[in-house]
């Protein structure tokens, strides 16, 4: 497994965990890696030092560390500041999403139709995530299915409105 310190037009620095350096390439191509903040695809590798395991050390015992986010200058025409978060609303942002994946059973493409089935009382309700194309996000949303679409496209926000 090979982790990558990532960063965006925007500033915003993440991580992503790829099989290779292939992997994360061919991720990149077909536009598969996107900040997980504002959506951008721009994405560049940052030097990162390597994680070496010379030995079990108390969990405990360690802190988590958070790496500041350097501007990037003209992304955008926007000041070189704009969109970049503080490090500690950065690190809020990030431990809400790991508890999010945590509490929330991951259904994959069968997210509308779990969705749907919970709504009509076919199945017990529970916290789910998956994915869901741009027009099935919006027809749940017509139908009164309370969903958090992450990203819809610009016709399917104005529909919204």
């Amino acid at each position: 497994m090979k982790v990558l310190d990532l960063q965006c037009r925007l500033g915003h620095v993440f991580e992503g965990w790829f099989g290779s350096e292939d992997d994360f390439q061919g991720q990149k191509q077909r536009g598969l890696v996107q900040c997980p903040l504002c959506a951008d695809a721009h994405i560049e590798k940052r030097l990162s030092a390597p994680r070496l395991n010379l030995g079990a050390r108390d969990p405990a015992a360690t802190t988590p560390t958070v790496t500041t986010p350097s501007p990037v200058p003209g992304a955008g025409g926007a000041p070189a500041d704009a969109g970049v978060l503080a490090p500690a609303l950065q690190a809020a942002w990030l431990e809400l999403a790991r508890k999010i994946v945590a509490s929330t059973e991951d259904v994959g493409g069968r997210f509308a139709q779990e969705a749907r089935r919970m709504h009509h009382g076919e199945v017990q309700e529970r916290a789910i995530r998956g994915q869901a194309t741009p027009d099935e996000a919006l027809e749940l949303l017509e139908e009164g299915i309370a969903v958090l679409p992450l990203a819809l496209p610009a016709a399917a926000k104005e529909t919204l409105q």
